[in-house]
């Protein structure tokens, strides 16, 4: 299980990354920077908070996750 701060750093990494591209995305159709930056801005904090949850909620489903092998003593 990862620890709240890896998870909090996988988000916001991951998020910079998208809220930039969102940004130029919207600039690019727009031609305004002003908005653009704003736009990517509310994107990397919604998105953040969406991903940090979501992250946090996989944690507790055990689907896909491959069990340590046993030892006998």
């Amino acid at each position: 299980m990862d620890s709240n701060v890896r998870s909090i750093a996988k988000a916001v990494s991951y998020r910079i990354l998208g809220s930039l591209s969102t940004a130029i995305i919207y600039f690019s159709f727009s031609g305004r920077a002003k908005e653009a930056v704003g736009v990517g801005f509310v994107d990397l904090v919604v998105k953040i908070l969406l991903y940090y949850f979501h992250e946090r909620l996989w944690n507790l489903v055990s689907f896909g996750r491959q069990r340590p092998p046993e030892y006998e003593i």
